[in-house]
């Protein structure tokens, strides 16, 4: 049998999924709930937290309860690399056109801010082995963080890795101010002739770390999946390695496997 404090939590979550309690309305002061409940203001406290653990509701300092904004939700798909190579070489104008946020969130430029940020770095033993080069060698480290212009966080917190001396003979490769760069990394890559042959993702989950709870606005015990992302040229080449931290309140992986005709 349900607690008191689950049977109100499960009154209010009815109220906000049927639309009576709305995103972004105010809920009633715990001690107005309490009295409309017949209950105490701690057990009131406790139906809250279960809402706010769900991401149903969050609490804004000196201001109150109000029902949490549904977050724009991403659906990643394998299929995006194609989709990435096949715009590679398009013409500048198709690229700058749209990109993978826009295609996986169903968004437009207009709505997106992006922001990007490189810096030299010397790589670790695990980069090193990843990219099948000495440790020490330098890499181009690049992070992004993109969100919807409505929202505070971002859709994902990614840290990519290129060798610095493979992309080195085209400068704007270099500069983050470049960035967006139309038609993605692929198309970067394009320009020093590096093509692709194949991608793999490998994908984990686990409890995100304070920072990352804190970058993504995770309602309490939320995971993140972790996507490592390694790119492989026609020579058989490392060519990127990147760290995709993604929110599990708002990511949908999608994975569709094209099977051979018998």
């Amino acid at each position: 049998m349900a607690v008191a404090y689950e049977r109100i939590a499960d009154q209010l979550r009815q109220s906000i999924r049927a639309g009576r309690l709305k995103p972004g309305d105010r809920l009633p002061s715990e001690a107005k709930l309490a009295e409309e409940f017949g209950r105490s203001v701690p057990t009131v406290r406790d139906a809250l937290r279960v809402l706010r653990d769900e991401g149903l509701i969050e609490k804004q300092h000196g201001r109150g309860n109000f029902v949490r904004r549904p977050r724009t939700v991403a659906v990643r798909t394998n299929l995006r690399h194609q989709w990435e190579k096949n715009r590679a070489r398009e013409p500048l104008a198709e690229r700058a056109r749209t990109g993978a946020t826009e295609h996986e969130t169903g968004l437009h430029l207009n709505d997106l801010v992006f922001c990007a940020s490189y810096r030299e770095v010397q790589a670790d033993d695990d980069l090193a082995e990843a990219f099948g080069r000495p440790a020490g060698t330098t890499l181009l480290e690049r992070t992004y963080r993109t969100r919807h212009a409505t929202e505070s966080a971002p859709f994902s917190l990614v840290t990519s890795y290129l060798v610095h001396d493979l992309i080195a003979k085209n400068p704007g490769l270099l500069d983050e101010t470049k960035e967006p760069w139309p038609g993605g990394t692929q198309s970067q890559l394009c320009t020093v002739g590096i093509e692709l042959d194949r991608v793999e993702e490998r994908v984990t989950a686990r409890p995100p770390t304070p920072e990352e709870a804190e970058a993504l606005d995770l309602p309490p015990g939320t995971s993140v999946l972790v996507l490592q992302k390694t790119s492989i040229d026609i020579n058989d080449r490392v060519v990127e390695v990147s760290c995709v931290i993604l929110p599990g309140d708002r990511t949908e992986m999608l994975v569709t496997t094209p099977l051979e005709r018998w």
